[in-house]
């Protein structure tokens, strides 16, 4: 009997201590979330404010299409080739086709803006007609400060939960902001991994550029022998043909052959 009011003893103990725990852990969950709110709020300032707005350098994104028809392919190839090279860009691919009439070329290359003009001009001296010439501009200046704002934002919280951690009580505590530093991290990852896909399409250009020639080479030259080879080969094929064709019409000799004798026979019965 001693024993069991023991352990009731200890039981209403422990019952009565639970609630200044949870009322830890529900302060430190207010301290994150007056701390997450706080930080969000000085980064929307920060990003409304019109000075800030008026210093940001206009990030764009420019691309370029062009498709047109070569004289001479190789010539051309080397010489967008040395335009890549003068112009300090990079050639990320480089493929070749043909067709039945027809002989391409394909190249995606990368060139600073800063040249991009420069280097669409370089191409385009020679040609006179352009199938393709598409030219576009986007402006991502919105999202790159927004994205520098949040990143700058979340970095700052994550360093004050560093700090909370540091000061942290008991195990809640410290798993509760571990668990907050997590979320903060993958966010942190996802946004400088965007803003450095931004940075790059910012500072190199895109350029694919198609251009063919028309042919009308069979890539076969054939001698004069051959020819009268395949001239003698030809005719037997086409008497070939036509003694087959008459197999196809064998019914109709055969009427004409009994129409021929009984037409005969009744030019005899009339004479006799």
């Amino acid at each position: 009997m001693k024993t069991i009011s023991t352990l009731l003893f200890l039981f209403i103990a422990a019952c009565s201590s639970n609630p200044s725990y949870e009322s830890e852990s529900s302060g430190i969950n207010g301290i994150l979330n007056s701390e997450d709110a706080s930080i969000e709020e000085s980064m929307i300032q920060s990003k409304q404010s019109p000075e800030i707005q008026e210093e940001a350098e206009q990030k764009i994104i420019k691309t370029a299409n062009l498709s047109f028809e070569a004289k001479d392919l190789d010539k051309t190839h080397a010489r967008i080739l040395q335009l890549v090279k003068n112009h300090k860009g990079i050639i990320q691919q480089d493929n070749a086709d043909k067709g039945y009439n027809r002989l391409s070329r394909y190249l995606t290359v990368r060139v600073p803006s800063e040249n991009f003009q420069d280097f669409i001009n370089g191409v385009s001296e020679g040609v006179a007609y352009f199938d393709q010439r598409n030219i576009s501009r986007q402006d991502v200046t919105e999202e790159f400060v927004d994205l520098e704002a949040r990143l700058k934002a979340k970095r700052e919280l994550e360093r004050r939960y560093l700090e909370l951690l540091n000061q942290a009580k008991n195990v809640k505590e410290i798993l509760d902001i571990e668990r907050e530093l997590s979320k903060i991290r993958e966010e942190i990852e996802a946004r400088q991994g965007r803003l450095e896909y931004l940075k790059s399409k910012v500072s190199m250009s895109t350029v694919t550029i198609n251009f063919y020639k028309i042919t009308s080479e069979t890539g076969v030259t054939q001698s004069y022998g051959q020819k009268m080879i395949n001239a003698l080969k030809g005719g037997w094929d086409g008497i070939s043909m036509f003694f087959i064709g008459l197999l196809y019409i064998w019914p109709i000799f055969i009427f004409g052959l009994v129409l021929f004798i009984v037409v005969r026979w009744l030019i005899k019965r009339k004479k006799k």
